[in-house]
């Protein structure tokens, strides 16, 4: 099922939110102010994507290593939520490039086990902007859907404002606002997510 909802509302819900193209699947889709390889930089280089994301070395190159550190703690000034590593603070996550095409495409591991989910960065050029395609495969159940929907959101929430030079909103209180949002989202459609709950990593529920 592919539903996305939209809202008036200024922050959470003020972008739309992702959508459920496959079962096991996020996509969410933005809009950017700027060029591609402006986008891309703030993709790809450790120093940029640790303003919004984490950071970390990419090797882009089909095979190459990627690793992520995620500090979710220091991406505003949001109280700091004490929580555990693996839900995101200091989580050190590591992955495989499968393809990459500067300035347009991006695919890679979200981990190195053999059952690791995916995720593709799509980027298109659109009246000087640039739109940005998320897409997160293979997620392992109920827990981590919910959490990596959340945590998209909310960290492409914080790319749109780094982006933009304003000051970045609050992480951690629009997370939890998000991940209530997503769970009656996904509970109010007609999906079902597996009801296992063995995710890992960063945004694990449960």
């Amino acid at each position: 099922m592919d539903t996305m909802i939209d809202t008036s509302r200024r922050r959470v819900g003020a972008e739309p939110y992702g959508t459920m193209p496959a079962p096991a699947t996020v996509r969410i889709e933005r809009l950017l102010p700027g060029t591609a390889d402006r986008v891309w930089a703030y993709l790809t280089e450790s120093e940029k994507r640790s303003k919004w994301l984490a950071a970390g070395p990419f090797d882009l190159m089909a095979g190459g290593k990627i690793e992520l550190t995620f500090r979710n703690n220091n991406l505003s000034e949001d109280a700091p939520r004490p929580v555990t590593s693996a839900d995101g603070i200091d989580h050190l996550l590591q992955g495989k490039v499968l393809h990459c095409e500067p300035t347009k495409l991006l695919v890679f591991t979200w981990g190195v086990e053999e059952n690791a989910s995916e995720v593709t960065f799509e980027l298109s050029p659109e009246d000087g902007n640039t739109r940005l395609v998320v897409t997160h495969r293979r997620l392992s159940g109920r827990g981590q859907l919910l959490g990596v929907s959340a945590g998209w959101h909310a960290h492409i929430g914080i790319l749109i404002d780094v982006l933009s030079n304003e000051k970045p909103r609050n992480f951690w209180s629009e997370h939890a606002k998000l991940e209530q949002a997503y769970k009656e989202l996904f509970q109010s459609s007609q999906y079902t997510a597996p009801k296992t709950n063995d995710a890992s990593g960063p945004y694990r529920q449960g």
